[in-house]
């Protein structure tokens, strides 16, 4: 029986995948898989036989990828599963920011037991207007599954749509439509868009790209919209872009406690991803991460360690290693199986920094010591007979 951990409620949809062969565990320490979307994993021990981490969601900032990797625990994501509803969020947020929508809802509320509230809105209304979205150029930084789909949208809408991702894949390249105008650097939308919104992941390159320099490259009265990951902008500076009007709108996803109360921005509970259609599309592509991984030893979509697609065994056997990247780590494989006179009918390598991964197809099931003879192997990390 195959056991698995929920840190936090997982849409049932997504668990219904598991069949009869998976038992729900509620202590982590005997779960051989975890399914977790926004508890904190960093001080939790992880236990000899967890194999796997499946984060229902992109974001993996929650879970410690390095000492997973480590313990041969491999860790997923799910991109793109929720990337329709952060666009949706996106594309309100370009309305909110064009038009005072917040600024006029709430000043409904403040008069609405006028007895003249609807000649009051009359007269009143003006304070409000804003401006339209269309003719108007948008910069989208980071053309991923959520950026191509912002751009679409928003070139459908009719926007100038400027895209700008030098990694782009060649997936997302051919969902991208012809009208977007690709450029080769973030400084050209700064230079050229009225609005600018950003899909890029946190790492040390992009933490406070959205600063004073780059701010200064921007057109007066710019627009930036965050719903990527809070530490891409720095604060202070926005702040200062904010009160001299050289930003006229910050709409964010990730309000903090410099954010929240500053005028200006608009704040939004981090709600890209909160919607029953994500969570479901997250939980099912979880799931599935999962299954394939313990059944198959397949890897699709892992943070710490290489994707690796072997397909289904049509062997007696699957040996699946977690292992070091370093030298001569296949000879020991081939040698142990040697030694015990067993034939390999298959074996798939690749590596991802310091982390590899191998799986190997034999014709007859090994005897009881195989196993320990590779676990011993200098290097290795786990070990699976599937």
């Amino acid at each position: 029986m195959i056991k698995y951990n929920c840190l936090n409620p997982i849409a049932k949809v997504g668990l219904s995948l598991f069949t009869d062969q998976y038992e729900k565990e509620d202590d982590i320490k005997n779960a051989d898989a975890v399914l977790v979307r926004s508890a904190s994993m960093h001080e939790m021990e992880l236990p000899d036989q967890l194999k796997a981490v499946a984060r229902a969601g992109a974001g993996v900032n929650n879970i410690p990828l390095d000492a997973c990797a480590e313990k041969g625990i491999v860790v997923f994501n799910t991109p793109g599963a929720n990337a329709n509803g952060v666009k949706e969020l996106v594309i309100a947020g370009l309305l909110l920011a064009s038009r005072d929508i917040v600024g006029g809802v709430n000043w409904v509320q403040e008069i609405k037991d006028e007895e003249t509230v609807a000649k009051l809105v009359e007269k009143g209304k003006k304070k409000f207007a804003g401006r339209e979205i269309q003719g108007k150029k948008l910069g989208v930084i980071g053309l991923g599954a959520i950026g191509v789909l912002v751009a679409n949208a928003a070139n459908r809408l009719g926007m100038q749509v400027y895209g700008c991702d030098p990694y782009i894949s060649v997936e997302h390249a051919w969902n991208l439509s012809r009208d977007i105008k690709a450029v080769k650097t973030n400084d050209e939308i700064y230079k050229e868009c009225d609005y600018i919104t950003i899909h890029v992941p946190l790492v040390d390159s992009t933490k406070k790209m959205i600063n004073a320099d780059t701010i200064a490259k921007m057109k007066d009265g710019v627009v930036i919209l965050n719903f990527a990951r809070d530490l891409l902008v720095d604060d202070e500076a926005m702040e200062a872009a904010l009160a001299s009007g050289k930003v006229a709108k910050y709409v964010t996803d990730f309000p903090n406690a410099k954010t929240a109360g500053m005028k200006g921005v608009i704040a939004i509970p981090h709600l890209g991803a909160s919607t029953e259609e994500s969570e479901d599309n997250c939980a099912v592509m979880a799931v599935k991460e999962v299954k394939d991984y313990l059944e198959n030893g397949n890897i699709t979509n892992s943070v710490n360690y290489p994707a690796l697609d072997a397909g289904v065994c049509q062997s007696a056997v699957r040996v699946a290693i977690n292992h070091k990247n370093i030298p001569n780590m296949l000879a020991q494989f081939t040698k142990v199986f040697s030694d015990d006179n067993i034939n390999i009918e298959n074996m798939v390598n690749k590596s991802r920094g310091e982390y590899a991964y191998t799986v190997i197809d034999i014709k007859d099931k090994p005897e009881e010591d195989f196993k320990t003879e590779l676990e011993s192997i200098d290097g290795v990390l786990k070990v699976r007979i599937i």
